[in-house]
């Protein structure tokens, strides 16, 4: 079951300092740019990934073509993609040994959590952390 409750939602976030951000734009006027920078303003690393846009930077970060080609240990992968289309990224998840998969609001998909949670992911599902960080008093991170 994907995570519900607010204390384990906001656990997760806490625990949480590396984020890959799959669908990231470097559109202003797109969700998954605004959600980037305010992950970034609460302290988190947020790596973009996304293949169109591969090699850009997006609010100071390389965009990645694919979560395997970052090559360092991720966290939790945001997703901001098709229901459909979250499985594959669920997948790759998986492969990238993450901790975590977050499918944002509107991004439902039974089957790619149900295989998440098989391989040890926790999931969050239809929801969004920008939203989550101060509803549930998440305290930033503070600088290393």
């Amino acid at each position: 079951m994907p995570l519900t409750n607010d204390a384990d939602i906001a656990q997760l976030l806490k625990d949480t300092r590396t984020i890959a951000l799959i669908g990231a734009s470097d559109r202003p006027d797109r969700p998954s740019y605004r959600v980037m920078r305010v992950l970034q303003d609460w302290g988190y690393r947020v790596l973009p990934v996304n293949p169109q846009i591969t090699g850009e930077h997006v609010h100071g970060e390389y965009v990645w073509r694919e979560l395997s080609q970052i090559g360092e240990p991720i966290d939790m992968v945001d997703i901001f993609r098709r229901p459909q289309a979250a499985g594959d990224a669920v997948d790759e998840a998986i492969a990238a040994g993450a901790k975590s998969v977050w499918l944002q609001i509107g991004v439902i998909n039974e089957e790619a959590a149900a295989r998440a949670e098989a391989a040890g992911l926790k999931v969050v599902m239809d929801r969004c952390p920008a939203i989550d960080l101060p509803r549930l008093n998440v305290p930033k991170i503070a600088a290393e």
